[in-house]
């Protein structure tokens, strides 16, 4: 297995199939102007994972500073390919961001998991020692 930072629209556009079964509300072009805007603005950094030269898993995230949390790092992003979940892929990338977070002196990693996600809740708490710290409110404009 390799994890790969997906630099160039065409990398960002090969994950368009897995990153849309999270995503199902943007299209391709929607998808592209977004990613490339928040790596811009944001430092969005997006890593995808290959099993035999096959990309299997995606996740995005972006390095933050805020006074609530200090350095952290926020995953926007983390899907596996549906057809091939459960095979310790989502693991992989998480740990790969964990890893990056350590080394580059980031002290937690936050994430929000939408309320119907309740196999992603088990992951995140069982596999992966996640704990709940708040509830994420939104409301739309």
């Amino acid at each position: 297995m390799m994890i790969k930072e997906l630099l160039s629209k065409n990398e960002i556009l090969e994950a368009f199939p897995i990153m849309k079964q999270l995503r199902p509300h943007l299209n391709e072009n929607s998808y592209v102007e977004l990613v490339m805007a928040t790596k811009e603005s944001d430092g969005y950094r997006m890593f995808a994972l290959f099993d035999k030269n096959t990309m299997t898993a995606v996740i995005g995230f972006k390095p933050m500073i805020t006074l609530s949390s200090g350095r952290y790092v926020w995953i926007c992003d983390l899907v596996t390919d549906q057809t091939i979940r459960s095979k310790g892929y989502g693991e992989r990338l998480l740990t790969f961001v964990e890893e990056w977070a350590k080394e580059n002196k980031f002290g937690s990693i936050s994430l929000s998991s939408g309320l119907e996600r309740t196999g992603a809740h088990r992951f995140y708490e069982e596999k992966m020692d996640y704990t709940k710290a708040s509830y994420v409110y939104k409301k739309y404009l």
